[in-house]
């Protein structure tokens, strides 16, 4: 039996509580709220990583079709005297997607998104050089439902800025509030100069051709159609370390954006007896799945893991370490207990939970909303957003440590794996029966 919460309950953001974005009216009201409770914006921003390498990032398109590759690669970097940081938020298709996925306006949530989130900048220099001293451990990182590849950039750049290459990929199995892919034009379009002048493509008779996010069909069964995505956003993030393992060994490849990075300063950088995946809620759950189809990842982190997309029959299975790091207040004992079914006696199997934490601790935009309006939407909890990222880090970069055998100092951490803070509880702060066990 698979224990499920509603949609808007398990989104990798939601900015509206479901009583709310269930009433249309309800909707403008609180958007206006929104903006009123966001003023000064200027003080606000995503933090930079506090390893010591400075971070670049990319993005990576190759094969331009829908089952092709797509990620935003993270990296340890030059220095720069003037580091061109990227838009948090892409393009104006983006904003569009996360109206649809909050069934607003998209007229009028574009001018308000834009307001809100318009100026905000990813903490990596756009293009950077690479530079490291050493190989560099992968990362694999998976998004929640309604999310894209820029959203939790407070994680990556930090895993970054300590020494990762971390690909963030976006998936394109209509779970991402919207991502593209590149098809070749139309003999109409050819002709018609001004389809190019926005397009992201390299190649001139290439278009975007954009994917929003799927709603659930009326009378559709759910855990169909989320176990079917989960499978494929597995093999995206499966896809995503094919590639960076060709780029690794010089095998030349083709990024079908535009793009300033030299990619063959790749080759031969990355540790790839070190691999690991890591996401929140929906990509929670893809980690797993991941894990199960690919013994390259020598272990996982599930962020706040949604864990209903999952059959049962994969998790004896699943021979890696896994380390589960919950909110306090999203968690319930139906998808606590399907974690449960993961623990053994000889893997290492781990769960802490942030205390005063919700579920939009772990994206980005728990830093960009002022503080009242944040807890009003769930975008903050009780806890201090700053002090509960780098709880989250330092736990997540303790147990990659721990089981990719790194000689780094981030064992210095190692109390966290077992809860050992005072805004910490091992384990889970739901109450299971045991006939949920």
């Amino acid at each position: 039996m698979h224990c499920l919460k509603p949609e808007s309950s398990v989104s990798g953001f939601s900015f509206l509580p479901s009583h709310v974005r269930s009433r249309s009216d309800h909707r403008r009201y609180t958007l206006g709220l929104f903006a009123m409770g966001n003023t000064g914006s200027n003080h606000r921003g995503i933090p930079q990583g506090k390893g010591p390498n400075a971070v670049g990032c990319t993005d990576f398109m190759m094969d331009h079709t829908a089952q092709g590759s797509f990620f935003r690669l993270y990296y340890p970097c030059q220095e720069t005297a003037k580091p061109d940081r990227p838009d948090w938020v892409p393009c104006v298709a983006y904003f569009n997607g996360l109206a649809d996925f909050m069934k607003i306006n998209r007229s009028l949530s574009e001018r308000i998104f834009n307001y809100l989130f318009g100026s905000f900048k990813i903490p990596a220099s756009l293009d950077a050089p690479f530079k490291s001293n050493e190989k560099c451990p992968v990362v694999i990182f998976s998004h929640g439902l309604g999310a894209f590849r820029t959203l939790y950039s407070a994680i990556c750049a930090e895993l970054a800025s300590q020494g990762f290459i971390v690909a963030s990929v976006e998936h394109r199995d209509e779970s991402a509030s919207a991502t593209y892919y590149l098809r070749e034009k139309t003999e109409s379009e050819k002709a018609d100069k001004t389809v190019s002048i926005t397009s992201t493509s390299a190649q001139d008779t290439l278009i975007e051709e954009w994917m929003y996010y799927r709603n659930l069909q009326h009378g559709e069964n759910e855990f169909t159609l989320r176990n079917k995505q989960v499978k494929q956003r597995a093999d995206e993030c499966i896809l995503a370390l094919d590639k960076l393992m060709e780029i690794n060994s010089g095998i030349p490849v083709q990024n079908v954006l535009k793009s300033k990075f030299d990619w063959t300063t790749l080759e031969n950088s990355m540790d790839l007896c070190r691999i690991a995946a890591v996401g929140h809620s929906f990509g929670g759950a893809t980690v797993i799945e991941a894990l199960c189809k690919d013994v390259k990842f020598k272990c996982g982190v599930a962020l706040d893991a949604w864990m209903f997309p999952l059959d049962d029959e994969i998790f004896p299975r699943v021979k890696q370490p896994i380390f589960f790091i919950n909110s306090e207040k999203f968690q319930w004992a139906g998808n606590i207990s399907r974690m449960k079914k993961l623990d053994s006696a000889v893997i290492q199997r781990k769960m802490i939970t942030i205390r005063g934490t919700v579920h939009q601790s772990f994206p980005d935009f728990t830093f960009l909303t002022g503080n009242w309006i944040g807890k009003l939407m769930k975008l903050k909890g009780e806890i201090d957003s700053q002090i509960a990222m780098d709880l989250c880090n330092q736990a997540t970069l303790a147990f990659l440590q721990r089981h990719l055998g790194l000689h780094k100092n981030f064992d210095q951490w190692d109390a966290l794996i077992d809860g050992q803070d005072p805004n910490l509880i091992q384990g889970t702060n739901v109450t299971l029966l045991q006939s949920a066990i």
